[in-house]
């Protein structure tokens, strides 16, 4: 690729601090991110790779604050670090040689649940609840999971750990959404291991937006923590609806895009 301009990385740093701020409080800043980075024409995989890049400074930015702020313990997170390792490392190599067209149709709808439980869910979230089951099968379960599917595919990542650590383990919002930038940081640090290997990260826009990350993260964490449920949820229901939406009908394949092709 040629040097970018001083313009270019601005927008990249200003993409960056938006994205982080968003990841950092309900996920899906890749829909920020990652079309600002494919905008300078560099090549997809280039693009997502440099994502991992720049994206991981945002999650460990926002661990820990939410750390500091004694909403996660991440010494007690050691078998969802793990497991999640595991699942990354497994959805980053399969990537390669599966097909990604049975996921690509059944996310959404996953998602459209996730949105709606959030959104109609009574009370949800606001205080902690009876855990389903204990919390070392839950991540063996769930990291193995959610860990490949960040590797593999990605979008919708922290809105799936969100729901998950509220319904199953009975966490409230903040509690939810603190262990989720752990979880987010473990498989997006193991996914930027396997792209710098191969050599697809662009160094100079990942470090530019990093910068970018690191302010909208701490940012982004901040008004979590401070005002809790209030913000946390709505903008969970909003990511997850707008993921959605990307999802649809950025595939013509799409059963949703074919009926909204058919009927309006």
């Amino acid at each position: 690729m040629e040097i970018m301009s001083a313009e270019v990385l601005g927008i990249l740093f200003l993409a960056g601090l938006a994205s982080g701020f968003v990841d950092s409080i309900a996920g899906g800043g890749g829909l920020i991110s990652v079309p600002a980075l494919l905008a300078t024409g560099m090549p997809p995989v280039s693009a997502l790779a440099t994502n991992k890049a720049q994206a991981m400074f945002g999650s460990f930015t926002a661990t820990y604050t939410y750390a500091r702020g004694g909403h996660v313990n991440i010494f007690e997170m050691k078998l969802g670090i793990i497991f999640t390792i595991i699942g990354a490392i497994a959805g980053t190599l399969l990537v390669q040689v599966l097909d990604a067209n049975l996921m690509m149709a059944v996310i959404p709808f996953m998602l459209i649940a996730a949105a709606l439980y959030f959104a109609f869910g009574p009370s949800l979230g606001g205080v902690d609840r009876h855990h389903l089951i204990e919390r070392g099968p839950f991540y063996a379960i769930f990291g193995l999971l959610i860990g490949f599917y960040d590797g593999f595919f990605c979008p919708g990542t922290g809105s799936f750990w969100a729901l998950a650590f509220v319904s199953v383990l009975g966490f409230n919002m903040i509690k939810a959404t603190a262990h989720t930038k752990v979880v987010n940081f473990t498989s997006n640090f193991t996914s930027f291991l396997f792209f710098a290997v191969a050599g697809h990260v662009l160094w100079l826009p990942a470090a530019v937006m990093a910068l970018g990350q690191l302010l909208g993260a701490r940012i982004g964490a901040n008004t979590a923590i401070k005002h809790g449920a209030s913000v946390i949820r709505p903008l969970l229901v909003v990511v997850s609806l707008v993921i959605t939406a990307k999802l649809i009908f950025d595939d013509p394949e799409n059963i949703i895009h074919q009926w909204v092709l058919n009927n309006f």
